[in-house]
């Protein structure tokens, strides 16, 4: 997870050069039970001890937001603690017929309220849900 920028582009889409320069700039916080430091990405912390009271940390500090990538397990552990404050959801169109889920079948329901929400010119459904 990072602390992101929350800022809109004006003009063409940002080559792929531009965002791993953009994403090796920015401080990056690892939450891994098997991983040591030194991490081999550039501006990678490992999160040490309670990951839970680790992220309350973080987020108590001045800056911009924190996103998480790729760890439906984390996410699901910072909901469990009320943590995570918005939910941005990539619907692509595909049929798979099956896949994880983000919600465990025995969480607690959540009822969500969409704020935002932008279509690609590929059919992505870039959709951003906050707690109701």
């Amino acid at each position: 997870m990072w602390k992101v920028e929350g800022r809109q582009r004006a003009g063409p889409e940002p080559t792929p050069k531009i965002i791993v320069a953009e994403l090796d700039a920015l401080p990056k916080h690892v939450a891994s039970t098997t991983l040591d430091e030194p991490l081999p990405w550039v501006n990678s912390h490992l999160l040490k001890g309670d990951v839970i009271e680790a992220v309350r940390e973080l987020k108590a500090q001045p800056g911009p937001d924190i996103a998480v990538l790729g760890s439906g397990e984390l996410v699901r552990s910072l909901r469990r603690h009320g943590l995570v404050d918005a939910y941005v959801l990539l619907v692509h169109p595909v049929v798979l017929g099956g896949g994880r889920r983000l919600f465990d079948p025995g969480d607690e329901p959540a009822e969500l309220r969409l704020t935002d929400s932008v279509t690609t010119t590929t059919g992505v459904v870039i959709a951003r849900y906050e707690p109701a």
